[in-house]
């Protein structure tokens, strides 16, 4: 895992110099492609993460596996389909900035075709690796722990290793970015402090390594 963060930072840097700013000119054009022909016919939606508002949302229905859509509203949103249909289709995170996207809608849904998209690309497979590999060790650590703990524990201790260099390596394509939607996300997803209640009722701030 540590390899593969290190490897991929270098690439995410490149993506990350034009990522939508608060302030975006133009519009966001989102073609899709849908694998699944069962989809066709069906409606799919583009839904802000800030805002799921009826007045918010926008939609499409599905023709020949294809569908358009459109917004002038640089935000992080989710492509998502009818709930009687979301069954085996991964919804897909997007940064809804100016330009060309291309997305393909399936069982794993895909997104390309502009900077802060192609980054977004990049940290979905780092977080999916992630959680691949994050859940097969403590699954490991469970299926022994009653006899073995102290491999059960060592293996714990891998996967909490394996979440540490996630971690730091959101913050860090959060920091590369220095503003817009997707850092604003990313930063927001692993706070290096946070305010904490203690039992007296002060409130002292916490770091996270």
């Amino acid at each position: 895992m540590k390899k593969f963060f290190a490897g991929a930072l270098p690439l995410t840097v490149a993506l990350l110099m034009a990522a939508c700013s608060q302030q975006p000119t133009g519009s966001c054009r989102i073609h899709g492609t849908v694998e699944l022909e069962r989809l066709n016919g069906k409606q799919i939606f583009l839904v802000p993460l800030e805002d799921n508002s009826a007045e918010a949302v926008d939609s499409v229905y599905i023709k020949d596996g294809k569908f358009e859509l459109a917004t002038d509203t640089c935000h992080m949103a989710q492509l998502i389909m009818d709930y009687h249909y979301r069954d085996g289709v991964q919804r897909l995170l997007v940064v809804t900035e100016p330009g060309d996207l291309n997305v393909v809608i399936g069982e794993v849904s895909h997104g390309s075709g502009t900077p802060g998209n192609d980054s977004l690309e990049v940290w979905k497979q780092a977080t999916e690796q992630h959680t691949r590999e994050m859940g097969s060790l403590r699954k490991a650590a469970k299926a022994i722990a009653a006899t073995d703990s102290v491999k059960a524990r060592q293996l714990y201790a891998q996967a909490d290793s394996v979440h540490k260099a996630y971690k730091h390596y959101t913050r860090r394509m959060a920091a590369n970015l220095k503003e817009g939607a997707l850092h604003e996300f990313l930063k927001g997803l692993y706070p290096e402090s946070y305010p904490k209640r203690m039992p007296d009722g002060s409130i002292v701030t916490v770091y996270d390594d």
